[in-house]
């Protein structure tokens, strides 16, 4: 009796094992669904999609989805494709189904590759319906008379869907609207004509096409917020003026140190000249001696020399300036 209820229960697990491999590999309830929802696929293929490691809940609903919502051109075999290629195949499916409802013309082909691309294509499709407001960071730009002016704009866009693929991001546009805010703003004469007249800037900016090439359709650029900053040409100025007044003194330096090594150099000079003068003096004797010698010069012609130099000497000191402590006979 208990060998007989062991091997019943061996058998009985057994089944059941059996019918959950039986049903894994042939998801039977969800062929029925399938057919309950109007979609044709056999079991064979659900049993197909299991070898190839494909989930059937994933293609089955994606397809009654999609045939739910009229969407008659997609296929088994390109959810199939789609899944193993690594894509989204329910985000894809909800996508084409919102532009289907929205009236915006999206195919299957331009959906699966908005998706291989790396991009949310069903947030695109909802950013095309409902479009997104993007907050750009403070931008600074200075006006013609030096002034430094703070904005904060806000950007309304809408995917554009034929441009998702290869398409720039955000940044980019954040980017390019910054750059036309700076000029714009740049081209003011004071900043005064810019906060009296904020919305000159959006139209200028608009003007100038900063969504081509990129993954978005501006529709607006808002000024939110502009604030004054920094007096920059004061600025400028004041740093332009320090700069010429270290200019002037480093040449006023430069012209000292000339006239002090020109200086040093006369001084050198007059130094060399006295020492001929002295060197020339001290050849003097030995050439009046050499005259006594040979006869040249007599004794009368030498105290005749020795008289001119007395004069000579009487006169310069006579020349000399009286100090007044030799007027007072101190």
């Amino acid at each position: 009796m208990d060998s007989t209820l062991f091997l019943a229960t061996i058998l009985l697990i057994a089944a059941i094992s059996l019918l959950s491999i039986f049903f894994y590999y042939v998801p039977f309830i969800l062929w029925i669904n399938a057919k309950a929802s109007g979609v044709h696929i056999s079991l064979l293929q659900l049993f197909l999609m299991r070898l190839r490691k494909v989930p059937p809940p994933v293609i089955v609903n994606a397809m009654i989805e999609a045939h739910k919502a009229g969407l008659k051109n997609i296929t088994r075999d390109q959810l199939e494709a789609h899944y193993l290629a690594g894509g989204h195949v329910e985000r894809v499916v909800h996508a084409l189904v919102s532009a289907e409802k929205a009236n915006i013309d999206l195919s299957f082909q331009m959906a699966t590759a908005i998706d291989l691309a790396g991009r949310d294509v069903f947030q695109a499709v909802q950013m095309s319906v409902n479009p997104k407001v993007i907050d750009t960071p403070a931008i600074a730009a200075v006006a013609k008379n030096g002034i430094q002016l703070i904005v904060h704009a806000r950007i309304t866009v809408r995917a554009n869907i034929k441009q998702l693929v290869g398409g720039a991001g955000e940044e980019t546009v954040i980017a390019r609207v910054g750059e036309g805010i700076i000029s714009s703003i740049g081209t003011a004469e004071t900043h005064k004509e810019v906060l009296e007249n904020p919305d000159s800037i959006s139209k200028v900016v608009l003007k100038k096409g900063l969504d081509a090439g990129t993954a978005f359709e501006i529709l607006s650029i808002d000024i939110a917020d502009i604030d004054i900053g920094k007096n920059i040409g004061a600025e400028l100025q004041m740093d332009q003026a320090q700069a010429d007044k270290n200019i002037a003194q480093a040449k006023a330096e430069e012209r000292r140190a000339m006239a002090v090594a020109l200086e040093q150099e006369m001084k050198a000079k007059a130094q060399e000249a006295r020492a001929k003068v002295i060197e020339a003096e001290a050849e003097v004797p030995k050439a009046m001696a050499e005259a006594f010698r040979i006869g040249n010069l007599g004794i009368m012609d030498y105290y005749k020399i020795k008289n001119i130099q007395a004069d000579t000497d009487m006169r310069e000191n006579i020349a000399k300036p009286v100090k007044p402590a030799e007027k007072t006979g101190k």
